[in-house]
């Protein structure tokens, strides 16, 4: 069997945001793991265009993250709270997955999503992660029973790192979860389709 393809899907528009460095250290995790990995990043998410579910059709960003998605065994989201809410970026690369809705598996149909969120307080992350979690049921899939809420300030040090405990596995255990559920998901259609 090879390696699940876990896709990473969250930051904002500025350079080394604690949203994206958070969802890094999580694809890093998971890479460990045996994953593959792949990274749609805040610059990624600020380039692809305001979706229009129109004639013109996609644009190359667009149908590369579908395709991404489409070919994921599993899914990290990671978006900074804004006001109660994740963020437009995010919310944007969600709504462009309506392109996948006439495929086989459509959306996050059957796969685990992980979330990470980064808020200034308690009160943003709490709500964003329940925000976020419904997303997820609404486009078929499978949030991991545990999702990361971390107070932005001060979250990393110099080298990157958390710097507390806590928060890095908070980190490491949505990545863990994201994976075994994946791994579980893989042996079962293994299994059906022997």
């Amino acid at each position: 069997m090879s390696n699940p393809l876990i896709v990473g899907i969250g930051g904002t528009p500025r350079a080394g945001s604690s949203t994206e460095r958070a969802l890094a250290l999580a694809l890093r995790q998971a890479e460990a793991g045996g994953a593959k990995i792949k990274l749609f990043g805040g610059e990624f998410l600020e380039r692809l265009p305001h979706f229009n579910p129109g004639p013109a059709g996609p644009s190359p960003e667009q149908a590369e993250l579908a395709a991404a998605i489409r070919d994921a065994d599993g899914i990290i989201l990671a978006t900074p709270g804004y006001h109660g809410s994740l963020s437009g970026v995010v919310k944007n690369a969600l709504d462009t997955l309506e392109l996948t809705r006439h495929h086989e598996r459509p959306y996050f149909e059957g796969k685990p999503v992980g979330i990470i969120i980064t808020a200034d307080g308690a009160q943003a992350g709490g709500t964003t992660l329940m925000a976020v979690r419904g997303i997820i049921h609404a486009m078929r899939g499978w949030p991991t029973p545990y999702g990361a809420a971390l107070n932005a300030a001060n979250l990393f040090d110099a080298g990157g790192e958390c710097r507390e405990a806590k928060d890095a596995w908070q980190i490491t255990t949505v990545a863990d979860q994201v994976m075994e559920f994946a791994q579980m998901r893989r042996a079962q259609l293994q299994k059906a389709g022997s």
